[in-house]
């Protein structure tokens, strides 16, 4: 494993939002969702294209807390645009369970 300074690690912005939207995104090579995540005033509403079919559906999404890095560039995904990466670890079988607080925290919260 490498290390990093914790300088490094304080460069990736990552916070809490709330799933306002989420539709399928059938145009993705992989199976992806289209997933629109609300930071707070601050930072507004960003989109994702997030590879979680497997364990989530788009209208569980809504409303649901999750944790994204929100200052990677934006990145085109055939016609969509994602701005944000939503975090998520493999479970056994390398399908994606979502990283979310396990507590209310407003949205837009920073990660420390």
């Amino acid at each position: 494993m490498e290390t990093i300074a914790i300088e490094d690690f304080e460069k990736v912005d990552i916070r809490a939002g709330t799933v306002t939207r989420a539709e399928p995104f059938p145009e993705a090579h992989k199976p992806a969702l289209k997933v629109w995540v609300d930071f707070g005033n601050k930072i507004g509403v960003k989109r994702s294209s997030a590879r979680i079919t497997e364990h989530y559906k788009p209208e569980d999404l809504v409303g649901r807390m999750v944790m994204a890095i929100v200052n990677f560039p934006p990145r085109q995904i055939g016609p969509f645009m994602s701005e944000i990466l939503v975090l998520g670890f493999p479970d056994i079988d390398s399908a994606i369970a979502l990283a979310a607080p396990d507590r209310d925290v407003p949205n837009g919260a920073r990660l420390i």
